[in-house]
């Protein structure tokens, strides 16, 4: 958050001009009057007008100034905090992603920077100005008589000590509400991702009424901080009028004494009430102050959440060409208690995959299959046991060098609104026009780019699932790596798109090592080994043409139950 020096000086410049130039306006005020009691002629008390005229309007202007830096310092730093968020959530572990919606992280990384935005600009403002306009006022009543000074101090010491402790009875309800906030904007992404099946199925009036409950609580959080809010504001105005005129009356009463003239009678209100506007200003903005604090607070709880897979003490890089080996060797896993039902998935798993070859896992759904494939990608990390790619166990392997060699491709392909271009290359540098192209070649796409508009320019919409899984293909060429883990790839489709499908697929896994995830059988025609899994056990593997000639194997029978010519 912390700006350039050049505009830091700047800015510190704006606010000690909006802040001196006021100061001016009480003392020409204490001369004027005076000066006018003692008989001074018009040209003089005109021209102590125009100067406390042009220290206002210039105080205004500084303002003005300050305000506009200080928005474009605020927006600049809290830019870079959103880039740093977002880093950080999307760097931390599916465990984390699995307790936290997308609609709630938008909320957090979004959401809670833009109330410390507001906060920036309205601490600046209000809080760093104020404080400095403060010891203004008091050095100026000071100065004019000590009495009234101190007793300004002693009010205003006093007045600082019940913000503070109003301020923090506030905080607490303010981060409620932020976190109420943020369970229904993750409520809702979840619904609206899912509107298709709520409506299909019938479920829309338990959506809302879930809705209703949620955003209920959310009602009363800020409803509650409101309430809070205003009794502090309401509360705070009636101590500030009261001194206001306790001060008046000390005015009026070394009026009365001779010790004080009527300027400086006029000067110390006009200070008393310049003394308030500090305080009214954070009163006024206090609901900025809640929800900043509260989005630090949660800003800071985010960037506090650490990786579950630890990072390899010394790194190593897969091999950086070819096929790479797979091994599992004695793995188990388990997924933490509060993600997908806790308990073991996978105990004692073993299987070996040489360079280049093909594995085929088969088993009902929960079987385990999916779980290997995540051991895989080391999107987790086994219990027990090891996950060996190309001869290296993935918790030493460099991070980076991983997704270089290892792909993943999914039946959830993500596309975006943008080029053909950015889809490929996921917004990263372009490896070259002539690349990108023979990559959509290899994956089958090549007619349809010729049939596009802007070639790789055209804005990718209205994709089919068919064209989309092939663009997924595409990516995975130009990553060219050595293991290629397909996951349901081909289960959605219709079987004309799903041979176009499976030849995109044949052609990316030449010369590569695949693990290949699949419910229907006849996609498995052509991998080299077969494992059976049944309740996180591997019951059975072998080379699929051995296991599939065995009537008595389980590959064999599902063959059979499915109708799969072999």
């Amino acid at each position: 958050m912390r700006p350039g020096r050049r505009a830091g000086l700047a800015l510190g410049a704006a606010v000690a001009a909006m802040t001196a130039l006021p100061l001016a306006g009480p003392q020409l005020t204490r001369r004027f009057v005076d000066d006018a009691i003692a008989g001074a002629g018009t040209g003089r008390l005109t021209l102590i007008a125009l100067a406390a005229l042009a220290a206002a309007v210039a105080g205004q202007a500084a303002r003005l100034v300050a305000a506009r830096l200080a928005s474009r310092l605020a927006w600049d730093g809290t830019d870079r905090l959103r880039e740093r968020l977002a880093g950080h959530a999307l760097g931390l572990d599916m465990d984390f992603h699995g307790r936290h919606t997308p609609g709630e992280l938008i909320e957090r990384v979004d959401g809670d920077v833009v109330a410390v935005s507001g906060f920036v600009v309205a601490f600046l403002m209000d809080v760093v100005a104020g404080a400095l306009l403060l010891a203004g006022v008091l050095g100026v009543v000071l100065a004019a008589d000590l009495r009234l000074g101190c007793a300004l101090l002693a009010y205003c010491v006093l007045a600082g000590f019940a913000t503070t402790r109003a301020q923090r009875l506030a905080v607490p309800s303010a981060t409620a509400a932020r976190a109420a906030g943020a369970r229904l904007y993750g409520e809702m992404e979840e619904r609206i991702a899912g509107a298709e099946d709520i409506r299909a199925n019938g479920a829309g009036e338990h959506v809302v009424t879930r809705f209703l409950g949620t955003a209920a609580a959310w009602y009363r959080s800020e409803h509650r901080a409101d309430r809070i809010g205003s009794g502090l504001l309401a509360g705070t105005s009636v101590a500030f009028a009261a001194g206001t005129a306790l001060m008046l009356a000390l005015a009026a009463w070394a009026r009365s004494t001779g010790t004080l003239t009527v300027g400086t009678a006029v000067l110390v209100f006009q200070c008393t009430v310049m003394v308030r506007a500090p305080f009214e200003r954070l009163i006024d903005r206090l609901r900025d102050y809640q929800g900043a604090l509260a989005g630090i607070t949660r800003i800071g709880g985010l960037l506090a959440e650490r990786r579950t897979l630890p990072a390899p003490a010394r790194p190593r890089r897969l091999p950086e060409a070819g096929a790479l080996a797979l091994e599992l060797d004695g793995v188990a896993f388990a997924y933490d208690a509060a993600e997908e039902g806790g308990g073991p998935v996978l105990s004692d798993v073993t299987l070996t995959l040489a360079p280049g070859e093909t594995l085929g896992l088969v088993g009902r759904t929960g079987s385990g299959k999916t779980t290997i494939t995540r051991l895989a990608l080391r999107l987790y990390d086994p219990v027990a046991g090891a996950v060996r790619v190309g001869g290296v166990d993935l918790r030493d392997v460099d991070e980076r060098s991983l997704r270089e060699r290892v792909y993943a491709v999914t039946q959830d392909v993500r596309l975006f609104d943008a080029s053909v271009r950015d889809n490929l290359t996921l917004f990263r540098p372009s490896p070259g026009d002539d690349v990108l192209r023979r990559a959509l070649a290899d994956a089958g796409l090549g007619d349809w780019l010729a049939g596009l508009p802007d070639g790789l320019d055209t804005g990718l919409r209205g994709v089919s699932a068919g064209e989309a899984q092939l663009l997924a293909f595409a990516r995975a060429f130009l990553a060219d790596p050595g293991l290629v883990v397909l996951d349901e790839a081909s289960s959605r489709l219709d079987p004309a798109t799903e041979r176009r499908v499976e030849r995109g697929m044949d052609r990316l896994l030449a010369g590569r090592t695949g693990v290949i995830v699949a419910h229907r059988l006849s996609s498995l025609s052509r991998v080299d080994k077969i494992a059976v899994m049944s309740r996180g056990r591997v019951v059975e593997f072998g080379p699929r043409a051995e296991l599939a000639a065995d009537p008595g194997s389980r590959f064999s029978r599902l063959l059979d139950l499915a109708g799969v010519t072999r």
